[in-house]
């Protein structure tokens, strides 16, 4: 249940992701408060002239930065103005409403998942096995931080279980980000407004609840960015088998780390 859960919730959150970016590009601003403040947002994409040239100018409060081939402007042409680039919406062309229905339709199915994966995992004692970290542990975060930085990862029985650093990681997307990313989305909903109108003011906002969606949505990106890179550099195939059947290969104590002479 766990590794189903897994690969349904990696398909939904990439074209949330996606869909989400096409949403954003309707409007790319965000704003603090009830209401959107146009002349002072939180943060912005847009397209500035210099000269005969059109840049692509992000803004994050007050501070604007040239972003110009990624941002704003990603290509040659005026065709190309738009906050995020077209290979990283969905879909690639600009349809407002197209965006919305992926969107709509893959959160709901994100929701049942870990609403799947939320029960199987308190039923079947996961989140108390295998997330909660020991207190032995959490006394050697500091050590698991440098022995990632050294690309130095856990083999015999050590290997066995997540280390500290991926429980609280796990438990921060699980109870954190995730439940952070459903609530501000409803939130930003007229229909949820309108039967439970208090919501919003508890989050600072409808426009404060967008800007705290969009904030999670790419602290997730960041987190699986790190997860993929620690799947690639612990050992990608014996990994991916893991994840996939659950068969894990333990290397010996005696083995050489990753990094390692």
């Amino acid at each position: 249940m766990v590794r189903a859960t897994h690969w349904i919730g990696v398909v939904c959150v990439t074209i949330l992701l996606l869909s989400g970016l096409q949403i954003f590009n309707a409007h790319p601003a965000l704003y603090l408060g009830m209401d959107s403040d146009f002349a002072h947002p939180a943060a912005s994409i847009g397209v500035a002239q210099r000269g005969e040239r059109k840049i692509g100018v992000t803004t994050v409060f007050g501070r604007s930065f040239d972003t110009t081939g990624l941002l704003g402007v990603s290509g040659r042409n005026d065709a190309a103005e738009r906050a995020f680039p077209a290979w990283a919406t969905l879909p690639g062309y600009q349809d407002l409403a197209t965006g919305r229905r992926w969107h709509f339709f893959f959160a709901w199915l994100l929701v049942l998942d870990g609403l799947a994966y939320l029960v199987f995992s308190l039923a079947s004692g996961h989140v108390w096995r295998d997330l909660i970290p020991p207190a032995r542990q959490l006394r050697r975060i500091g050590a698991s931080v440098l022995d990632h930085l050294r690309l130095r990862f856990p083999r015999g029985e050590e290997a066995r279980s997540y280390n500290v650093l991926q429980r609280l990681s796990y438990l921060a997307v699980i109870f954190v980000i995730a439940p952070l990313l459903v609530l501000t989305g409803l939130t930003m909903s007229p229909a949820l407004d309108a039967v439970f109108p208090f919501v919003a003011p508890l989050l600072g906002g409808r426009q404060t609840a967008r800007t705290i969606h969009f904030i999670c949505a790419f602290l997730l990106l960041g987190f699986a960015l790190v997860h993929v890179a620690m799947v690639l550099l612990s050992g990608v195939w014996n990994n991916m088998r893991s994840m996939i059947t659950g068969w894990y290969r333990i290397k010996p104590e005696g083995s050489l780390h990753v990094g390692e002479n």
